[in-house]
């Protein structure tokens, strides 16, 4: 209970430092930017990788390669599916945030 408090906490304070997405499309035929950002650290991706650091005999640097990659990859997946959501709900565009 502890460990998935100190997750809670580390994932929120590092919330607005490690998001760094591209904003979200606002039509459907918008072209994907170059580059797609990060989505902040989450809960799970946290304890992930204090137990990878901690418990398993990999190196390092191939376990924070991975966590970047997945994590440039999910920003990159909202992306289009926010595009895609766009495309089917045109309606949705005009909502601002």
């Amino acid at each position: 209970m502890a460990a998935l408090a100190i997750c809670a906490i580390t994932a929120a304070l590092l919330k607005d430092r490690t998001g760094t997405q591209a904003p979200p499309p606002v039509r459907p035929g918008q072209p994907p930017p170059p580059d797609p950002g990060m989505i902040p650290l989450t809960i799970p991706e946290i304890k992930r990788l204090l137990a990878a650091l901690t418990t398993r005999p990999r190196p390092r640097r191939l376990v924070i390669h991975w966590n970047a990659w997945t994590r440039r990859h999910q920003a990159r997946s909202r992306w289009f599916h926010k595009r895609a959501r766009l495309a089917r709900h045109p309606e949705f565009a005009q909502v601002k945030l």
